[in-house]
């Protein structure tokens, strides 16, 4: 039997040749396919889970009523594992295929989104909001105006760790058959560690480096939609 350090240069040889071949790129089913299939499936949860998450933190902010229970409801559904609500929605009226993956994985999405924006709206200097109340703006133009421009770092911050967190879970998807970049490791793993171990972390390699690109990419956008005087 070989030897652990044999086991993983090996692991990572094939790894290499894996990633060097290109059919394994522009294959139906290869990493490119993979990759769009990967963002279209994350980039749709994060869309339904900003619709859900930022009306509710962003009124219940303005309004400072029930914010605290609501925020931490929405924690708890982070113990649940992901992979039960990937394995149990499309048990349900929702059904199977990417549907059912995309609402577990909004689901996911929406504690960080919702805490975020509830506290960037707190965290608003009661004298500046006064200030705005006492020069005759209406609420809404008080939300508009004042508490949402200073809420942006917040409302960014809490968009660009769920978009990371969802794109690195989307690779459970794979458990249910539903796609994305996970197929590729599930794949590896179907042919064992010596044959496929090689496969399993040239996917995981993939993964990674989307998500770091995603964090880069989102950390700039965060930065340019701050305004200057509130960029630390």
């Amino acid at each position: 039997m070989a030897a652990p350090e044999g086991i993983l240069m090996s692991v990572i040889d094939d790894a290499v040749t894996w990633l060097n071949d290109p059919l394994n790129w522009t294959a139906p089913d290869g990493v490119i396919a993979r990759t769009i299939e990967h963002l279209w499936i994350s980039a749709a949860a994060v869309a339904i889970a900003c619709a859900v998450a930022w009306p509710i933190g962003i009124w219940l902010g303005h309004t400072g009523r029930g914010g605290g229970t609501v925020v931490t409801l929405a924690n708890l559904t982070r113990a649940v594992p992901t992979v039960a609500l990937l394995t149990i929605f499309p048990l349900t009226i929702i059904g199977f295929g990417a549907r059912a993956i995309v609402l577990a994985l909004a689901v996911f999405a929406i504690p960080p989104l919702l805490a975020n924006a509830y506290l960037g709206l707190r965290e608003v200097d009661p004298d500046v909001r006064d200030a705005a109340r006492g020069m005759g703006l209406s609420g809404r133009q008080v939300l508009t105006s004042v508490e949402l421009p200073l809420a942006v770092p917040y409302l960014a911050s809490g968009f660009r760790t769920a978009a990371v967190q969802v794109l690195a879970t989307a690779t459970l998807a794979a458990f249910v058959n539903g796609g994305g970049l996970g197929m590729i490791i599930s794949r590896g793993f179907g042919l064992g560690l010596v044959s496929g171990g090689g496969q399993v972390l040239a996917g995981g390699v993939i993964v990674t480096l989307l998500c770091l690109i995603a964090e880069g990419l989102l950390a700039i956008a965060e930065k340019r939609l701050t305004p200057r005087a509130l960029r630390r």
